[in-house]
């Protein structure tokens, strides 16, 4: 039965609906809407949306009926800087994309990626000196883009670094832009922001397209995703992909690859920092699995408490926070109708933190993954930082060992304290940032001697 009624809201703003108030602090204001129901409403200008705030709802909007739902109104106007990627397409052109990619990310091809995610993360390490203070925020973003760099591409982009941070900061720092009404025509005006977004954009691109000649006139099969993407076949249409359908699956990749997990990483040491039992006893399992040693690929397997550790920093702070769908055919969820045309949205950083699903939901508890797997929380859909269903995260696996093998490579030698005047914030873009940046000092760990 469907109730005319229309779910629960707060009071607008005095003009544009809602909009003013979501953007001055959207975690805030979903927080606010998710204590009136699990179904509410609000206006974004002329925009109606609604957000969802229940598992079962969740498993219906990803799962259920997901044919009636295409990707939100936010992440289709980021074509502009990700084009046609996994993240952006829709329908028969995304599940070809998602079946020629699927091989570069099985288990086996993961494993073999790991020995670059120690190599860089040892690396850092060896950078690093006993009392000095550095930007891990910073830090993350450039350990994280070399891996994804050697270990999809096969190219060394540390060279780059900086130009690419910059870059990226520019294009995910407009999103908030891309929200704005008419955004497609302020994107058209030659004003500063939008200037500077062509400009980073552009430099992007040279990088992404000169990797691309270069790899298409070798023919080198180097066994990494651009390999195996190059020579990739539809074995429905037996085409392969253009350098434009490859140039977007590389940006979308540098996104994915790149800004969450360092978003990720970089809460998890805030979180290891504020938390000095969870630290020590994170210490105790590197010093009993790895002694003096690196981390190699098979310890992945054996570091359970480092997984505990970065699964719990996604729950608080997951570097993908909202979920966003556009409605293409009237559904319902518990009896409100949603009309076509409706913006649907759920926010992975509201339900990890709902009392309902989780206890000491506020608190950094590692443990509670010693009681729940991972798996499981995931499948009852109360847990989902990668997404769930058929649009659910294809690096999952890279993300998860790159996070594990990085936590344990940096913690195994150096312990990170907040630098006493930093101040902690949320920067909700495309992904969870922190807004401030996070500097922390450096201390050198001695290793506790195991019997």
């Amino acid at each position: 039965m469907v109730n005319r009624a229309e779910p629960p809201s707060v009071r607008p703003d005095l003009f544009g609906g809602h909009f003013r108030t979501f953007r001055r602090d959207p975690i805030g204001f979903l927080t606010d809407l998710a204590r009136l129901g699990d179904v509410t409403t609000f206006r974004m200008g002329n925009q109606p949306v609604f957000f969802i705030n229940h598992p079962d709802l969740l498993r219906d909007l990803l799962v259920t009926s997901q044919n009636k739902f295409i990707k939100g109104i936010g992440l289709q106007r980021t074509k502009i800087f990700l084009g046609e990627g996994l993240l952006t397409s829709e329908g028969a052109f995304h599940l070809r994309q998602r079946r020629m990619m699927q091989p570069a990310f099985h288990r086996e091809r993961i494993s073999e990626y790991a020995r670059s995610m120690i190599h860089y993360a040892e690396k850092m390490a060896e950078e690093w000196s006993d009392g000095e203070e550095r930007d891990i925020d910073r830090e993350m973003m450039r350990l994280t883009l070399a891996v994804v760099g050697k270990t999809l591409f096969s190219a060394d982009v540390e060279g780059d670094a900086e130009t690419v941070g910059h870059a990226m900061n520019e294009l995910v720092g407009r999103f908030n832009m891309l929200l704005m009404p008419y955004s497609e025509i302020l994107f058209k005006l030659p004003i500063p922001p939008v200037l500077r977004f062509r400009r980073a954009k552009r430099q992007l691109d040279d990088l992404v397209y000169g990797i691309i000649k270069e790899r298409r006139a070798s023919g080198v099969d180097r066994g990494d995703l651009l390999s195996m993407l190059l020579l990739a076949q539809d074995e429905e249409d037996g085409l392969g992909m253009s350098d434009m359908q490859l140039r977007d699956e590389f940006m979308t990749l540098f996104l994915a690859g790149h800004e969450t997990t360092a978003n990720a990483l970089t809460w998890t040491f805030y979180l290891l920092s504020q938390n000095p039992d969870a630290e020590a006893r994170l210490h105790r399992e590197l010093d009993e699995v790895l002694g003096d040693r690196p981390p190699s690929p098979d310890d992945y397997g054996r570091l359970r408490y480092t997984e505990s550790v970065f699964a719990e920093a996604m729950r608080l702070y997951p570097p993908a926070w909202i979920i966003g769908r556009s409605v293409v055919e009237d559904h319902t969820f518990n009896g409100y109708a949603i009309p076509k045309g409706s913006l649907v949205l759920t926010s992975q950083y509201v339900m990890h933190r709902d009392d309902r699903f989780w206890e000491r939901s506020s608190e950094f508890v590692p443990e509670r993954w010693e009681v729940q797997s991972i798996r499981e929380a995931g499948q009852r859909f109360t847990y989902f930082p990668f997404s769930r269903g058929v649009r659910s995260c294809i690096g999952e696996g890279f993300a998860w060992m790159e996070g594990v093998l990085l936590i344990g490579s940096l913690c195994r030698r150096w312990r990170l304290r907040l630098a006493h005047d930093q101040v902690v914030g949320l920067e909700p873009l495309i992904t969870l940032r922190p807004r401030h940046g996070m500097r922390m000092t450096i201390e050198q760990r001695r290793r506790r001697t195991v019997a």
